[in-house]
């Protein structure tokens, strides 16, 4: 059994409900995806499909064997998917059908990238509401003191400090799926979640 499947992050939308309510949604395209290799618990010790996202520029040709030979070269992302056990519906070379894995009303767990920040003051980084803006103060947006423990004279590990902001691992729990549009190789997800447009998200069931 899948239980989750790779997909890419279009953008946000809304959608209105039967009872005419607007419903915020995250839609995640799953077309381009191919199986590319079967992991079984004898060969690898765990079952597992391994699945490859095709370079744009061989979007839409069909899939080729030789592809395989330098996958780095025919495919952007290598990735696998844990299974309880390999069914003979999966084949290497056959596109991966992710509107099988979800449905409607169904809860999932999303797994992104946040977006990159670049270098970031404290402010931006961890929320501290900053020094005194009255005239004359010289604190500004400054951290402020930084080492209590001056008779060891070092600062004490995991300081929130400034630093590099974003580009981390980060899980959505517990998000409902909206609508699943196999036409249009979309799955709506209400709510948001880490990434920007086109990046990678893994889409897992809960539970």
């Amino acid at each position: 059994m899948v239980n989750g499947f790779w997909g890419r992050k279009v953008g946000m939308t809304q959608v209105f409900t039967q009872d005419n309510k607007v419903v915020p949604v995250t839609a995640v395209d799953g077309s381009g995806w191919y199986v590319s290799q079967l992991k079984s618990q004898d060969k690898d010790g765990y079952n597992a499909v391994q699945v490859a996202y095709v370079r744009e520029k061989l979007q839409g040709k069909p899939f080729q064997q030789e592809w395989l030979a330098n996958k780095s070269k025919h495919f952007r992302w290598v990735k696998e998917i844990a299974v309880d056990q390999l069914s003979e519906t999966f084949a290497v070379g056959q596109p991966f059908d992710f509107s099988q894995v979800v449905k409607p009303q169904d809860h999932v767990n999303v797994v992104g990238t946040t977006k990159g920040c670049g270098f970031a003051g404290v402010m931006r980084r961890h929320k501290f509401s900053g020094g005194v803006n009255s005239h004359g103060s010289m604190m500004g947006r400054r951290p402020g003191s930084i080492s209590f423990m001056r008779s060891q004279g070092k600062v004490i590990k995991g300081k929130r400090m400034a630093g590099h902001m974003g580009v981390i691992r980060k899980t959505v729990s517990n998000l409902e799926v909206v609508q699943v549009i196999p036409e249009n190789n979309l799955v709506l997800i209400k709510g948001a979640m880490a990434g920007k447009p086109g990046s990678l998200v893994y889409v897992r069931k809960n539970g």
